[in-house]
């Protein structure tokens, strides 16, 4: 808490305040301009780890299997989404302003988040009356065999690719379906949406591991969690705090 005071007294000292900090994180053209080297590291990076991809990342599945592995046409193909980005940020730039100088403020709110996530997940747990069903850790260990290379690049991919899914779309799709479609009280359809949202998130993880009551509560309510972050935060908070928790559980919690 001192450090993030000290930040947020940085950032008042070089002009706007906290308030202003606060707004400016948590723009949709500034998460979409952050989300931009999440997605580069990411897709790069997986061709260091021999095509380990993150469980939600359909897209590169089917990439490779399209462009029969061809690292160029790959390649090829992500310039031309990234310079497609590019179109639409140019576009998105009349509704929003790119502040640079909020970058490491944010990384550092980021990773503040990401060093108690998993503490603060477990104290809600058990503030509820739960605490019965966590007889793991914070969250399943990282396959034996991943690098660390691996794990840094699969925490990337979680971070851009689970907050995007997970939240973006199926929580944000999901509240505009009970609002606009069925008519829903707005507080009534944004309570669906998380838990729903959060259920489906934890539920995807065990397609490839084996199911475990502990890790799957525990998932719903990180998922719950990482929805609060969005919606108060913006998507560049929650990736970033989800890309760096994920650092943090896989290559520091797991070396110690």
């Amino acid at each position: 808490m001192v450090a993030m005071s000290s930040a947020m007294n940085g950032v008042q000292r070089r002009g706007g305040g906290l308030r202003h900090y606060l707004d400016a994180s948590r723009e949709p053209f500034t998460s979409a301009v952050l989300l931009v080297p999440l997605f580069v590291f990411y897709q790069v990076g997986i061709l260091a780890t021999g095509n380990l991809r993150n469980g939600v990342d359909f897209v590169t599945s089917t990439l490779f299997t399209a462009f029969d592995g061809s690292l160029t046409a790959y390649l090829a193909f992500n310039g031309v989404v990234l310079a497609g980005f590019g179109v639409a940020l140019a576009a998105l730039r009349k509704k929003g302003h790119f502040e640079p100088r909020i970058v490491p403020w944010l990384l550092l709110e980021c990773t503040l988040y990401a060093l108690v996530f998993g503490a603060v997940v477990i104290a809600l747990i058990r503030g509820l009356g739960l605490g019965g069903l966590l007889d793991v850790g914070l969250a399943a260990d990282a396959p034996s065999q991943m690098g660390l290379i691996d794990k840094v690049v699969m925490s990337a991919g979680a971070g851009l690719y689970e907050e995007i899914v997970f939240r973006l779309v199926l929580m944000g799709g999901l509240f505009w379906l009970a609002t606009g479609v069925m008519g829903m009280p707005r507080f009534v359809s944004a309570a669906l949406a998380l838990v729903i949202s959060s259920v489906v998130f934890s539920a995807v993880h065990h397609i490839a591991e084996p199911f475990t009551l502990s890790a799957f509560t525990f998932r719903v309510f990180a998922g719950a969690a990482f929805a609060f972050l969005y919606q108060t935060r913006g998507l560049a908070v929650a990736a970033y705090t989800h890309a760096l928790y994920d650092v943090w559980v896989m290559v520091f919690r797991d070396a110690s």
